[in-house]
């Protein structure tokens, strides 16, 4: 994305939309069993910001077989309610998925004030301050469940930073982005976080625009996911495709893998039902909800097999596909 104003201090290019809405399509909607889904509403005393979080949790996680954890983070103008047919079918599947929502850049940035200062809002919900503030949320809300009666149902080895637009840029400060400002690093890392699932991300800009420099540093496993009209066009913003295959080349870790789907739109990895029909919708969701997982259980079961099998079962949908090294973490 390219910013409006230069020189205004912003770890993105622009603002990155991933809205929630309360029509929510067939696939958001869809009952899954075995899971319990609980809402949270803790406060950060020590910066006085509300972390409202959701937490699918697999039925079956107990002290004996605990739940590795997906932390997510949503995009511009979303919630904690977003991304369900991603979270749930992680828990339906043995993977807890805790979604955070980001009150600096929530869905509440749609219904405050009039249409005419939404850009503005949008930009100021961009700015370096809520951007560190979102990692922190992350930071917050793991310390909770983790040192809670929650804790004993959940894995804190085996933990991963996930996110859409926005919150892939804050997944990937979370894993080790370093911004450079006024001479000195900003550095972020969250130590628990063992790998990063960032889908659409915005570029990141520094001093000297340098993605390599900043994104370097990430040296967790990465799976990168986005699709050939990944797009964002808002008044004074634009990011396309070329801005996610360069945040991908950028990483600096050798275990990344991206999968580019034909088509699409930069909203279609939200819950909404977006332009393509429902069909494409449908299926892209599929595919995202089979790769994310498989890269879970090859990172920490050593299951590869379904990783490897995903490019040939989903030729179809691809246009690009860079398989990274099958390990585990």
């Amino acid at each position: 994305m390219r910013p409006v104003e230069a020189g205004r201090r912003s770890f993105l290019g622009g603002c990155a939309i991933g809205i929630a809405t309360a029509a929510l399509a067939p696939w958001a909607r869809a009952e899954v069993t075995g899971v319990d889904t609980l809402d949270l509403e803790p406060m950060d005393a020590g910066r006085k910001r509300a972390v409202p979080m959701r937490l699918h949790l697999p039925r079956a996680a107990a002290a004996a077989a605990r739940a590795p954890l997906v932390l997510f983070s949503h995009g511009i103008g979303g919630s904690r309610m977003g991304y369900s047919y991603l979270g749930r079918h992680w828990a339906a599947n043995g993977v807890a998925s805790l979604h955070v929502q980001h009150v600096g850049s929530d869905r509440s940035l749609w219904g405050a004030g009039n249409v005419f200062s939404l850009v503005s809002r949008l930009q100021q919900a961009a700015q370096e301050s809520e951007a560190i503030d979102r990692v922190h949320d992350l930071r917050f809300a793991l310390d909770h469940v983790l040192e809670g009666n929650l804790g004993a149902r959940l894995d804190a080895a085996r933990v991963v930073a996930a996110g859409h637009s926005y919150g892939a840029n804050t997944t990937l400060l979370a894993a080790g982005a370093q911004v450079f400002r006024d001479g000195r690093v900003v550095d972020l890392r969250e130590p628990r976080v063992q790998a990063a699932i960032v889908i659409s991300a915005p570029p990141f800009y520094g001093e000297s625009g340098d993605m390599p420099r900043i994104l370097a540093p990430v040296r967790v496993p990465s799976l990168h996911i986005t699709c050939t009209e990944d797009d964002i066009r808002i008044p004074g913003y634009t990011s396309g495709l070329e801005d996610r295959l360069a945040v991908f080349e950028a990483v600096g870790g050798a275990r990344k893998t991206l999968a580019v789907f034909q088509g699409g739109s930069h909203s279609i990895f939200t819950d909404r039902s977006t332009p393509g029909g429902p069909e494409l919708n449908q299926r892209v969701k599929a595919a995202t909800r089979e790769l994310t997982l498989g890269f879970l259980r090859s990172l920490f079961d050593g299951e590869h097999q379904g990783l490897k099998e995903w490019p040939q079962r989903h030729a179809g949908l691809l246009a690009r596909y860079v398989p990274g090294p099958l390990t585990t973490a």
